[in-house]
């Protein structure tokens, strides 16, 4: 059982079909006996995964600052609900209570954390395993152009190679489990 902090779009107004993958995620995460560890709001994919953990009889933890509690709608039906002083704390807690992160789509929230983890994981911070999953091409212009720096040498190659990108999230939890 490893505790997988996931990050993804806590917006109101999402598409159906990205709260699907987000609760069919949650509910796989789950049934495979891992923890769920999530920003804490129960809206958008952040609520819809955390909810599909649940369903299936998972462990839910959610952090959430202190100022967003009423914007994201805290998640109280969590197992464990963390609220910290701010953003960086929030992070901070989420990335020392997770064994691994995966990515699913969501926006400048969703981008913030991901590149708080590859950075601080490309400068050895933390070994923890990083996977993006990159559905109906969600992520692949962002990869590219990652990559793409790595020739006139702004990102070392193998900072680049740390994160694994696949298309579903089944393939994602195969990936950590692996």
């Amino acid at each position: 059982m490893a505790a997988i902090g996931v990050f993804c779009g806590a917006s109101r107004t999402l598409d159906g079909a990205w709260l699907e993958l987000a609760r069919d995620f949650g509910t796989e995460l789950a049934k495979r006996g891992h923890v769920l560890v999530t920003g804490g709001g129960r809206v958008g994919l952040m609520g819809t995964v955390a909810q599909g953990a649940r369903a299936a009889g998972g462990h839910t933890v959610g952090v959430i600052p202190r100022g967003l509690v009423d914007l994201e709608v805290a998640d109280h039906d969590s197992d464990e609900l963390r609220i910290t002083r701010g953003m960086a704390e929030r992070k901070t807690a989420i990335i020392d209570r997770s064994d691994a992160f995966v990515i699913l789509p969501g926006g400048l929230g969703t981008l913030d954390e991901l590149f708080e983890i590859w950075t601080t994981g490309s400068l050895g911070m933390h070994g923890k395993p990083i996977v993006i999953v990159d559905v109906d091409g969600f992520y692949t212009g962002l990869i590219e152009w990652i990559r793409g720096l790595t020739g006139p040498g702004f990102v070392r190659p193998e900072a680049a190679g740390i994160v694994t990108v696949v298309g579903s999230g089944r393939e994602a939890l195969d990936v950590l489990e692996r």
